[in-house]
């Protein structure tokens, strides 16, 4: 069989060693570990096997990949991932025809999950596939409950691509597909993005040559059940809903990193009928987050509420995992106690 390899062709660079991990070919001493990992059924939840899986599938699973030393087009193969020198998990790239478009998945033992393995297993891999073998997309499928893996790929520059109702059978049940997909040139993109803490952040005001870039701007996927899309803050700003019977009045601004649009902040004013300023909506661009603009965006809001006479903020949030409770708290809101439409609300002391 002709060996594509990692690398290019003719060459094949398995094992490949990271930080934390060792990636290489499984071989028969790892099936009880394989059958193992694949039988707990919280690894096998948003899989597509069934459970239990036995030993004697482990060995033939592995057994048929004896021939393959790496991706190669119109084959699937499963990656071991080691870690301490034991079995964590696996990596699975399965290959177009041409070489060209790469399928994806992972799956780490229980043990092993919650400390980034996955995420450092999945990147070199990716990193092998675009930049050794010169491939044209990578792209991968979940149960949209599968939030854990949903934020993975975002971390790694998926683009979510859309879901197909009831599209895969697992687990007992017809479940949804959720899409994400990379190409070549959208994985540089994403790895040429800003990274540093800016050295200015400014809330800036919109205008009629900003606000179609404004409008583009995003969260991941996952953060959509929290943080409401573009649209939806506009739609509320320009016709918003009364609140006690009285109009809510929107104040909103476009943060600005060192010069480029990173997110949007927008607030419901202090009136007679609401004595405290709220917190509407706080969106960080996906490109641009973990650089510490939500925290400063947060601080200009705050001097701009002091400065006009404001003692308090308030805001509330969806309780849940990914959500920006401890974002919230870590800042000093503090919970009052009220919960309204599932919403926890905190009030901030300016």
């Amino acid at each position: 069989m002709r060996d594509l390899g990692f690398g290019g062709v003719g060459e094949v660079v398995l094992p490949i060693v990271t930080e934390r991990l060792r990636l290489r070919r499984f071989g028969p001493d790892d099936a009880p570990a394989f059958a193992a990992y694949r039988s707990d059924p919280v690894v096998a939840r948003y899989q597509s096997w069934a459970t239990p899986f036995d030993l004697e599938a482990a060995e033939r699973f592995i057994a048929d990949q004896a021939d393959l030393d790496g991706p190669t087009p119109g084959e699937w193969i499963q990656i071991a991932v080691e870690h301490g020198g034991e079995l964590a998990g696996d990596v699975a790239v399965g290959l177009d025809g041409d070489g060209q478009i790469a399928s994806i998945g992972y799956t780490l033992a229980a043990a092993y999950q919650g400390r980034g393995l996955a995420r450092e297993a999945v990147r070199v891999v990716l990193d092998q596939l675009f930049d050794g073998m010169g491939i044209h997309r990578a792209e991968a499928g979940l149960d949209p409950r599968n939030l854990a893996s949903a934020r993975l790929l975002e971390d790694l520059g998926f683009d979510f691509e859309g879901t197909s109702a009831s599209a895969v059978f697992a687990g007992g049940e017809w479940t949804d597909d959720a899409r994400y997909g990379l190409t070549a040139d959208r994985r540089q993109a994403w790895l040429d993005r800003p990274r540093r803490r800016p050295d200015d952040v400014r809330l800036v005001e919109i205008t009629p040559e900003t606000v179609h870039d404004v409008v583009r701007l995003a969260t991941h996927d996952s953060q959509r059940r929290f943080v409401a899309p573009m649209a939806h803050s506009f739609a509320d700003a320009l016709a918003p809903e009364p609140e006690n019977g009285v109009p809510v009045v929107p104040w909103f601004r476009a943060i600005e990193a060192d010069g480029e649009l990173a997110g949007f902040v927008m607030i419901a004013e202090r009136t007679a009928a609401h004595p405290e300023a709220y917190l509407w909506r706080l969106l960080i661009d996906r490109r641009h987050q973990r650089r510490g603009i939500g925290d400063r965006g947060l601080e200009l809001l705050a001097e701009h509420l002091r400065a006009d006479g404001h003692d308090t903020l308030l805001v509330s949030w969806h309780p849940g995992a990914g959500g920006p409770e401890a974002f919230y708290l870590a800042r000093g809101f503090v919970p009052t106690g009220v919960v309204e439409d599932e919403e926890i609300e905190a009030r901030l002391h300016l």
